[in-house]
């Protein structure tokens, strides 16, 4: 499966420049955050495959304008050709805002999908807004990661987290870091990632199989 992650900021050459064709060999699209509600459904429009968001700390305006056409995966776990998928968007907080949380709140959030992730296994996908705690984020208190996270990968060990948050020009040391068995990637900008089928009971192609949301 050929997935392009997006982050942060716009790509130019996906949208000022975009040649037609550019997004075809693309089986989905995953945006950690903090883009324009109107790229992203551009890019939904343009592609040929569905386009999966998380809220980043700036994506207030999505309340009122969200992403037209695509698939917002925030608190959700869902399973697309087989790749199940978290998302858990937002920042630590550092100041008060929408799609901020303290590390506590970050771990109720997980909390109440584990019944979720139980019943399917486990997860191969986590699309977050900021990264885990020392894996790829900044020492600033605006680019600290959640400590939640570290705890999700330690009892899951998901293939892949995709985050954001941290640019690469505020001095993002690499892209790629391995925490245990998870690789965590910076996707800010763009990022093209190209996965193995994975043979789980519920895949199906071409169909997204489980959107689950938590219940308070």
């Amino acid at each position: 499966m050929k997935i392009l992650a997006v982050s942060d900021e716009e790509c130019a050459a996906l949208w000022d420049y975009y040649v037609p064709g550019r997004l075809k060999d693309y089986d989905l699209i995953i945006s950690c955050g903090d883009l324009k509600a109107d790229y992203l459904s551009f890019l939904v429009t343009m592609a040929r495959c569905p386009v999966l968001y998380v809220h980043g700390n700036h994506d207030t305006s999505y309340d009122r304008y969200p992403p037209e056409g695509c698939d917002c995966i925030d608190d959700h776990l869902v399973v697309y050709n087989g790749l199940r998928i978290l998302g858990l968007g937002g920042c630590l907080r550092y100041h008060p805002g929408d799609y901020q949380y303290t590390d506590e709140q970050m771990h109720r959030r997980i909390s109440k999908l584990r019944r979720k992730l139980e019943k399917l296994g486990g997860v191969d996908l986590v699309v977050t807004h900021a990264p885990p705690y020392g894996v790829g984020d900044a020492e600033d208190p605006a680019h600290h990661g959640f400590r939640a996270l570290r705890d999700l990968l330690d009892v899951y060990h998901p293939q892949y987290l995709l985050h954001g948050h941290v640019h690469l020009r505020y001095g993002a040391r690499t892209r790629e870091q391995t925490y245990g068995d998870t690789q965590v990637i910076n996707v800010s900008e763009r990022y093209a990632l190209d996965l193995p089928e994975i043979p789980h009971p519920e895949k199906h192609h071409g169909q997204l199989l489980w959107q689950t949301k938590h219940k308070d």
